[in-house]
């Protein structure tokens, strides 16, 4: 019963997470066209980032490490070690790349506004990031599903 409602947990904070995230990128793109409202809709994906997918992605670490514990899988079972390798590069994307460049576009279109060559430049990185970001989500994902046996 522990493994259910942990796997569970598991399932629902990964469709928090990804599901935020996948958002973001039709969010910018619409508000692009209204630059009066792209304040507000960079300060929003802020919030959701910080305050709903990252605990999200946390939940997720958390529970597929009890999961992993309960049925005593081996960590360097090869697609969990894959998963975890990619879920580190998350991690550190994410800290590292696409949270300081929304905070920085932020703070940049208010001071210079949306056609300044800064904030442009910063607009192309987080989409580059946010397109990082997603595809290493989609691998974490697929090995997760499938579980394909990768080697040994």
């Amino acid at each position: 019963m522990l493994y259910v409602l942990l796997k569970w947990l598991h399932v629902l904070a990964a469709i928090v997470a990804v599901g935020s995230n996948i958002t973001y990128g039709m969010w910018v793109a619409r508000a692009s066209r209204h630059p009066e409202a792209l304040p507000f809709t960079l300060r929003g994906i802020k919030l959701i980032d910080d305050r709903v997918a990252n605990p999200a992605y946390g939940l997720l670490l958390v529970t597929g490490l009890l999961m992993i514990f309960v049925i005593r899988l081996p960590l360097t079972t090869p697609w969990l070690l894959t998963a975890f390798i990619f879920y580190i590069l998350v991690v550190l994307v994410g800290l590292l790349g696409y949270t300081p460049t929304l905070r920085r576009q932020i703070y940049i279109l208010d001071r210079d506004g949306f056609q300044s060559p800064t904030y442009q430049a910063l607009a192309r990185r987080g989409t580059r990031l946010g397109a990082v970001l997603a595809v290493l989500v989609m691998v974490i994902v697929y090995l997760m599903v499938v579980k394909p046996k990768l080697w040994g």
